[in-house]
């Protein structure tokens, strides 16, 4: 499809939508294992994921990112985020426009959309749409103790299928992360028969390694090769076991400072050629810039030193996987 005939799908679709789903076919992958061309092994797209410059404007956030060295950002369009989705028709193209100042690849954006109902996630999207985002993350699901896990999925399994068709007619990637916990696709291998397909190209998983490493332990290579076929992007970071007020608990920590073998994984990545967009998240300790916080309490070239020190990890140990 061209350019020219994917934005008049666009605004037909804009015409048209404004309180049902549309039933338009969703085109499929030419490849079973990637979301887009595998170009190169060396052509890794990494975008820093914007929770951790919450204590910056977007100018300023940008510019960080750029000389940091990051293709992009993974703006967070959600409530508490760096854009809220009640004002993402005023603030995305705001966000964007710094971005590209210096030279930022607008593509992800992580939200709680999990449906195309309400009047702001409506906005969320296809402001998101318009601007040229192509990949956002969806909101998370759970298994509700008064219902059936098999009830769920049947449930779930719908709601996926009309956001795929959704996302079509919006030429957007939707990506649901496997988280791990008391959340749908913790155990990976829930989440295959929830999707519409292995070939859709609008709906899939954003791979979190270092989730799948804390559910599947020693199995996280079965659980890769099971979800490959889905992933649509991908989250890197890294963690290790330890005691937290006398509990053992996932102890978040630098790249390869933890459990997650980024040698293995990669090589595995390449062999299914999988090389989608990569979102870079830092949960260890950036003085609450890890957690989204506004005002931040650790040196700010301390955070972005801890930053580009992961980014380098991320790049270097990516170049030489085989």
């Amino acid at each position: 499809m061209s350019n020219s005939e994917r934005m008049q799908d666009r605004r037909n679709f804009l015409k048209k939508s404004g309180s049902g789903l549309l039933a338009i076919p969703v085109l499929p992958l030419v490849s079973s294992f990637s979301s887009g061309p595998y170009e190169s092994e060396n052509d890794l797209q990494v975008y820093l994921f914007s929770k951790h410059l919450q204590f910056l404007g977007y100018e300023e956030m940008s510019e960080v990112a750029s000389k940091i060295g990051f293709n992009g950002l993974d703006l967070t369009v959600r409530p508490k985020g760096h854009i809220l989705p009640e004002n993402v028709e005023r603030d995305l193209p705001k966000a964007i426009e710094a971005m590209k100042k210096y030279g930022l690849s607008p593509k992800m954006m992580t939200t709680n959309v999990l449906e195309f109902k309400t009047d702001v996630d409506k906005k969320v999207l296809k402001t998101a749409s318009k601007l040229g985002i192509t990949h956002y993350r969806t909101g998370w699901l759970s298994y509700p103790d008064d219902q059936s896990i098999e009830d769920c999925q049947r449930t779930y399994q719908k709601l996926f299928k009309e956001l795929e068709m959704v996302n079509g007619n919006l030429d957007l990637i939707g990506c649901y992360q496997n988280h791990a916990g008391n959340h749908v696709g913790a155990p990976i291998w829930d989440m295959p028969p929830l999707f519409p397909s292995a070939e859709s190209r609008y709906l899939g998983c954003q791979y979190d390694i270092r989730h799948a490493v804390v559910e599947g332990g020693m199995s996280w290579e079965l659980d890769l090769r099971r979800i490959a076929p889905y992933i649509r992007s991908i989250v890197i970071k890294d963690f290790k076991w330890g005691k937290v007020n006398g509990q053992w608990k996932p102890v978040n920590t630098p790249l390869g400072e933890g459990m997650v073998d980024f040698d293995r994984y990669f090589s595995l990545l390449k062999k299914y050629k999988i090389n989608v967009p990569v979102s870079l998240h830092l949960e260890y300790d950036l003085g609450g810039a890890e957690h989204g916080a506004k005002q931040i309490t650790m040196d700010k070239d301390q955070v972005y030193a801890k930053m580009k020190n992961d980014l380098t990890f991320l790049k270097e140990t990516w170049a030489k996987a085989e």
